[in-house]
Parts: C-alpha cells; sequence; structure tokens
C-alpha cells in the first residue's frame, strides 16, 4: 500500500517538472510610439521691393525755387495783364502764376501782372485788360514776353521804344491769332471784360516771333529756401491792404499748407478756371510814390519803381521790414533785410503788391 502511494506522489512529481520545462511565455512589450512628423519650417514670403520714390524734375524755376523741368528753366517767362475790376471777376488761371504783382491803376482799381515760368498745361488765361508803362517795366525786370489788349498812349510809345516783346489783343497783329471773346462770360458780362488768351496759344505764336530763351549770360539773382518764414519776425496771420476805397485786399495764413490764402470784394478770391482761392507762400507789400499824371483827364498815374524803397515780407504767418531796390526798367526787383543781407523767399509762389503809404493802408496780426 505504501509503495502505491509512493509511486503516485513520484508521478506528480514527474508531471510538475515537465510542465516547468515548457516554453517560457515572453511578456507583451507594448508598441513602440510613431516618431512625431516634423513639420518644415515656414518659408516667410519675400517682401516686395519698395517702389523707388518718382524723381522729381531735376530743373528748378526761377521764379519759385521749386522743382520744375530743365527744358524750362532758361526760358524767358510770359506775363499777362489781368483784369481785376469786380464786374470781371473771377479771372482765369490767375491762380497759377508763379509771381502775382497788383498794382493800383487809374480810378482806385487794380489791375495784375501774372508772370509764368511756363505755360505748358496751362489753359484760358483771361480777362486780359490794357497796359501801362509801369507793368512793362516789371515785365522787363523779368525779361519776360508780355501779354496785353490795349494800352495807354505812353505805354504803346514806351513798347516799341523799350523793345517790350508784346502780344497785343487789340492791336499789332496777334489779336487774331491767340485772343477771343469768351462765350460764356458774354452771357453776363460787359464785352470788355471777356478777352481771354489759352497758354497753349501763347506758346505757338512766341516760338514763331520771338526770342524764346534768356540769352547767354543772364541770372535772376533771387535766392530761396525751404522754409522762408522770418526769424524773428512779428506775428502776421491776417494782412489786410487798402489801396483805396474800391479794393482792399485780405491775406489769411493758412498753417496747413503755409500759404496766405488771398481775398477780395468781401469774399474769396477765386480762380474761374481751376476752382482754387488764389493764395501764395511770399507775400511782400513795397511801398513807393504814386500819383496822377498831370493833365491826363482819366487820372492815370505814374508809379516809381526804380531806385529803392522800404517793405513789409509776409511768410509762415510772421512778417520783418526789408528794402526793395531796382536798378533799372529791365533789371529784377532785389530784396534785402533790415541788416542789408539779401532775403531768402520761401520755396513757392509769390505775390507782390505795390503801394503807396500815402494813398493805401497795410495792417497786419
Amino acid at each position: 500500500m505504501k509503495k502505491r502511494v509512493l509511486a503516485m506522489i513520484l508521478a506528480a512529481m514527474l508531471a510538475v517538472s515537465l510542465a516547468g520545462c515548457g516554453e517560457k511565455e515572453e511578456p507583451a512589450v507594448p508598441a513602440a510610439e510613431p516618431e512625431p512628423i516634423q513639420e518644415p519650417e515656414p518659408v516667410p514670403e519675400p517682401k516686395p521691393e519698395p517702389e523707388p520714390e518718382p524723381a522729381g524734375p531735376a530743373g528748378t524755376n526761377p521764379l519759385t525755387g521749386e522743382p520744375m523741368e530743365p527744358e524750362y528753366e532758361t526760358n524767358r517767362p510770359v506775363a499777362v495783364m489781368f483784369n481785376n475790376l469786380k464786374a470781371a471777376q473771377p479771372q482765369l488761371g490767375i491762380s497759377q502764376a508763379d509771381i502775382i504783382y497788383e498794382v493800383p491803376a487809374e480810378g482806385g482799381i487794380t489791375r495784375m501782372l501774372g508772370v509764368f515760368q511756363s505755360l505748358e498745361g496751362i489753359g484760358t488765361l483771361g480777362s486780359i485788360r490794357s497796359s501801362r508803362p509801369y507793368y512793362l517795366e516789371l515785365a522787363l525786370g523779368h525779361d519776360a514776353l508780355y501779354v496785353h489788349a490795349g494800352g495807354s498812349p505812353q505805354a504803346y510809345q514806351d513798347i516799341p521804344a523799350w523793345g517790350v516783346d508784346n502780344m497785343d489783343g487789340v492791336n499789332g497783329g496777334s489779336d487774331a491769332r491767340i485772343f477771343w471773346r469768351d462765350a460764356e462770360r458774354r452771357k453776363t458780362m460787359s464785352y470788355e471784360h471777356t478777352l481771354v488768351t489759352s497758354g497753349e496759344k501763347i506758346q505757338e505764336y512766341a516760338a514763331a516771333h520771338f526770342r524764346i530763351e534768356h540769352k547767354e549770360g543772364y541770372t535772376y539773382s533771387q535766392a530761396f529756401t525751404e522754409d522762408g518764414t522770418p526769424a524773428g519776425g512779428a506775428a502776421a496771420t491776417k494782412v489786410t491792404l487798402k489801396f483805396s476805397n474800391y479794393k482792399t485786399g485780405v491775406f489769411d495764413y493758412d498753417a496747413a499748407t503755409g500759404k496766405y490764402m488771398a481775398s477780395q470784394y468781401g469774399g474769396a478770391h477765386t480762380d474761374g478756371a481751376t476752382g482754387e482761392q488764389v493764395s501764395a507762400t511770399n507775400l511782400l507789400v513795397l511801398e513807393t510814390a504814386i500819383s496822377e499824371i498831370p493833365g491826363d483827364t482819366y487820372g492815370r498815374l505814374t508809379v516809381k519803381l526804380t531806385g529803392t524803397g522800404s517793405g513789409t515780407y509776409f511768410c509762415g504767418g510772421k512778417c520783418v521790414p526789408i528794402q526793395w531796390s531796382k536798378a533799372d526798367r529791365n533789371s529784377p526787383f532785389v530784396y534785402t533785410l533790415a541788416d542789408g543781407s539779401p532775403l531768402a523767399l520761401g520755396q513757392g509762389n509769390s505775390y507782390v503788391c505795390i503801394m503807396s503809404p500815402k494813398r493805401s493802408t497795410l495792417t497786419y496780426q
């Protein structure tokens, strides 16, 4: 019996031993995590090359100090006589002048001489009025071609005597080619306020009849600076010049544009061709002797433009006293400060008022 029990125990032990000799089960290996996909670094979009600033004209306008096409630099400017009666408003093209000269005429009225270094792109100009000797002197001071419509007896003597190259809307043969009566103005204005011309017609006629460029060696010595505001100047943001009981000019400084905005006859002085208010970077008021010509039945004037005199320069909302000189009728104005140094105008157009301190009143604030 004992042998039997022993045999069964041995058999059981053998079975357990054989089971332990089987293949061991390998433990499960966790799956490896996938490598993260590296996104390529974004390539920045190339920045577009900045557009180069358009190059401005390489020349300089001798009347304003501003850039202009070089082919116009040495041209003779054109001086145009503008009617300034209240009944003849609005003027056409006056706001595009590089220099405006306003001078009294008979009866308390004023007329304007607009000086243009180039008439390229300038349309209708007018209305055109008659000449006086002192307007001839202003034109000659710039070696300018002169556009007018008629003139006083003295002016008609001086034009050939002084060698003025002129285009006359009343006499002289050029009237039919470059002047006409504006149909729109004839609807509301007197006949004498309707004569006009244009930049294109003046250029065409002048090219065929006159010397277009200054003679070699000609110089116009006016200096310009980027900011012409006079150092130490008195405040002058509103300038009033009462030429006469008929005409008062008012100039309000606009800091946004750096210009004096012109008004007359109780409202803005507006250019009927451009719709713009007449304005100027530089405002100059020159004092001189003005008197009636003895025995002249129309009360025409003499205006002294040669020699020297005093004046006031306005720019940038300030003003200083100046001196002016004009050596002879063919010379330009020369402006100096109180210490005798040359006056540099601000780059831009100029409005020059010529007045008699005995007949006119200048105030500013």
